[in-house]
């Protein structure tokens, strides 16, 4: 149980680097009195524009690698079976730290690029494609960003079951059933807080009054 708890720490300290934030500090705009008052990438999209989102997502994903990287680096020896299931404890200790900074008030992002890391970084390459097609295209068809992410997270639920069931990803979790049980409890608590944090983009979704984004949009701030 110790090594879940420091890989949770882990991941929670590299979180903490607010990608967002430091980019609007830098150009002198705290991202947190613009548009949504989110540190996340869609925030960033809409105020700043395409090239610094590109920067936020890019910045958010990689401290989850950073922080499965480190896991490995650690654990390897001791408890490479476990891997796969200390990665996704690292993950989510990234998603928390991201979405609940201390030092921010405890706000912060919706973890969504966070997730992103832990796909590319922690899982098979086919769920990094899974990922990008149904992003995407959920996004081009409807425009709304906070849809795309919430698929996301169904997709990831649904394939995590399927591969496990079909051993899909050849991971050798020691023979242990309660492991695989245990990585997809803390596959579905991530779903959960996903939608915790997203209530608001849910209820909007549902009266059809959610924003859409458009990556062609002029950012709401002219930043030089």
């Amino acid at each position: 149980m110790t090594e879940r708890l420091i890989c949770i720490l882990i991941g929670y300290f590299c979180g903490l680097f607010q990608t967002g934030y430091i980019v609007g500090k830098l150009k002198g705009i705290d991202i947190r009195q613009h548009g949504s008052g989110n540190a996340g990438t869609t925030n960033i999209l809409r105020t700043m524009g395409v090239k610094y989102a590109l920067i936020v997502l890019l910045g958010d994903a990689l401290k989850c690698g950073i922080a499965i990287m480190i896991t490995r680096a650690l654990f390897t020896s001791d408890f490479k079976s476990m891997l796969p299931l200390l990665f996704v404890y690292a993950s989510a200790g990234v998603i928390l730290g991201h979405n609940f900074p201390f030092y921010m008030g405890f706000k912060g992002g919706k973890g969504i690029a966070a997730t992103a890391g832990f796909i590319i970084f922690g899982l098979h390459p086919m769920m990094t494609l899974v990922g990008i097609i149904v992003f995407f295209s959920i996004f081009f068809i409807t425009h709304y960003v906070s849809l795309g992410s919430i698929m996301i997270y169904v997709a990831l639920v649904i394939c995590s079951i399927v591969f496990m069931k079909t051993d899909f990803y050849k991971w050798d979790l020691g023979g242990e059933a309660y492991l695989y049980r245990e990585y997809l409890i803390v596959i579905v608590l991530l779903m959960i807080l996903m939608l915790f944090r997203h209530k608001d983009n849910i209820k909007r979704l549902f009266k059809g009054c959610e924003r859409k984004t458009y990556l062609r949009s002029h950012p709401e701030i002219d930043v030089k």
